[in-house]
């Protein structure tokens, strides 16, 4: 992707799903980009990963906008969001900024979307919410999160080396390789070049508490408690949450289990037209 390409994409951004700020109790702010009819009650809400933010939704909103309203925040700590008072917040700290987020939004039912480590953001507000709030639940390539009973050094190891990474590379040099994970090895380069645009704008604390996230969640805590239907999507090139670890998180969770053709990790930059199709499918 060359300058000219990446800033023609930056332009569809802002003009095409922009974003809004959203005041919340105590002076905090929630970042949103919006797409759609904005006036319904009812939206596709979108949660992105570990090492990105709203902007890799951008073409799968953009497919669905004709449709739906749809919402992708920048989690707290991301973007222009304020981050979370905790040093090591848990996905209950997260779930309260987007019940309050989607109440200033006046949303009140939606089809909400987990990609990664929004997998373990959502998942809590949905147990909360219940069918009533969420129509269905989607967790793509869902993160599992290290907190579980007997995983205490693993859990030990994945936060020493992802905090030495972000203390030696800083935000940076993590986005400088990080394509080479996310996406399958057949990706173009317009691909990898946005999934790292992405990854270029996280902040340093906001990674470090999302970090925190990782380590202390288990998504497991879920299993019998989601009262909507649930789909576990992953892409079959992935090796961050590879397919054998979704679909046995599938299994776990009472969810339907789909693998999408051509994608890696980051299959809503990588494979936006099928995600949104799929997504579409769950509307009518």
């Amino acid at each position: 992707m060359t300058a000219q390409t990446l800033q023609r994409m930056e332009q569809r951004l802002q003009a095409q799903f922009p974003e809004h700020l959203i005041a919340l109790p105590g002076g905090a702010q929630a970042a949103w980009r919006e797409a759609g009819d904005t006036a319904s009650d009812f939206a596709v809400v979108m949660l992105h990963g570990i090492s990105s933010g709203a902007a890799s939704w951008l073409d799968v909103a953009l497919a669905l906008a004709p449709r739906t309203r749809v919402l992708a925040w920048d989690a707290p700590g991301y973007g222009r969001s304020t981050p979370l008072a905790p040093a090591a917040p848990t996905g209950a700290d997260y779930a309260r900024v987007l019940e309050q987020s989607l109440q200033a939004l006046g949303v009140r039912r939606c089809l909400l979307v987990g990609h990664s480590l929004g997998a373990l953001m959502g998942t809590p507000w949905a147990v909360q919410a219940g069918a009533g709030r969420v129509q269905q639940l989607v967790l793509i390539s869902p993160a599992g999160g290290y907190g579980a009973p007997g995983m205490g050094e693993q859990q030990a190891k994945v936060r020493q080396g992802r905090l030495a990474a972000l203390q030696e590379k800083g935000i940076e040099g993590l986005a400088a390789a990080i394509d080479q994970r996310l996406v399958s090895p057949a990706a173009p380069e317009p691909v990898r070049q946005w999934v790292r645009w992405n990854t270029a704008r996280l902040h340093a604390a906001g990674y470090a508490q999302a970090v925190e996230l990782l380590c202390g969640s288990d998504l497991g805590q879920a299993a019998g408690q989601l009262a909507m239907p649930v789909e576990v999507w992953v892409g079959e090139h992935d090796v961050v949450t590879p397919p054998a670890a979704c679909a046995a998180w599938a299994a776990r969770l009472g969810a339907r289990y789909v693998t999408l053709a051509a994608a890696g990790h980051a299959s809503v930059v990588e494979q936006p037209a099928d995600v949104a199709q799929r997504l579409a499918t769950l509307l009518t």
